[in-house]
């Protein structure tokens, strides 16, 4: 197209030459676009999903809050904000109250989710505490409930982000059930996922400290004395969504 118009510039100019350079003669305008400016070369949008998908238990399927209100939701929702209208964001969430890392294991081989997801969420271990279960399990079956998020999001271990679990004991029920022990007990549980992620290179957000203010701002409790409230997800989300936003963008 622009090699016409431009044959079309260069035989006007040597008409013009042979009629004597008249200015009054009526020259045909003659669009010329250059570049990106030409709009016949602008490509059309196309909408893009993204597919997210949040394993985990009570903490992640949000007890005692609205469907809307828990962070997998509150992120799905934060994200869509920075695209377009006409993109779209798919959430599938596999978590159930008082799923242990086993639990969690065997509801992903029964619901054989695809494996085409473009971000994912693991949020476990605090019912294996809870269960009074062995840490050797949760060494175990933590590492390989990393490497089956990580098949879900077609192998690209940048695409996942690990939680580290919220400490129950700073709240109204914790706090009736040797809560010492039990931040004790999910420092070190704590501790060896994030050793795990930093070692293997894996997205890792700390959020237990925000619910370590429960006792000083109730806000963060949810009505059950026991589970992070909408507030408390919305700061975990404040802290997810930059991670998110670089896997995604």
């Amino acid at each position: 197209m622009k090699i016409i118009l431009r044959t079309l510039i260069i035989t006007l100019t040597i008409s013009l030459i042979f009629v004597g350079c008249n200015i009054n003669s009526e020259i045909p305008e003659v669009p010329y676009y250059i570049g990106d400016d030409d709009p016949a070369e602008e490509e059309e949008y196309v909408p893009r999903n993204f597919k997210l998908i949040s394993l985990g238990d009570s903490y992640t399927i949000g007890q005692s809050v609205c469907e809307d209100c828990r962070f997998p939701a509150q992120l799905r929702d934060s994200l869509q904000t920075y695209f377009s209208e006409a993109d779209s964001l798919s959430l599938e969430v596999i978590a159930q109250t008082g799923w242990t890392t086993s639990n969690l294991k065997s509801a992903i081989t029964t619901a054989q989710p695809p494996t085409d997801f473009d971000l994912a969420t693991l949020l476990i271990g605090v019912n294996n505490q809870y269960q009074g279960k062995p840490f050797s399990l949760y060494e175990t079956e933590f590492v390989e409930l990393i490497n089956t998020a990580i098949s879900l999001v077609g192998g690209d271990h940048t695409k996942l982000i690990v939680l580290s679990i919220p400490d129950y004991a700073y709240t109204p029920f914790g706090q009736n059930s040797n809560p010492t022990y039990i931040s004790e007990q999910l420092e070190l549980y704590n501790s060896y996922a994030q050793t795990y992620c930093e070692n293997n290179n894996l997205n890792y957000v700390y959020i237990t400290d925000i619910t370590q203010e429960g006792l000083t701002n109730t806000e963060l409790v949810a009505s059950d004395n026991l589970h992070p409230s909408t507030l408390a997800y919305t700061r975990f989300v404040q802290r997810i969504l930059p991670i998110a936003l670089d896997i995604l963008d």
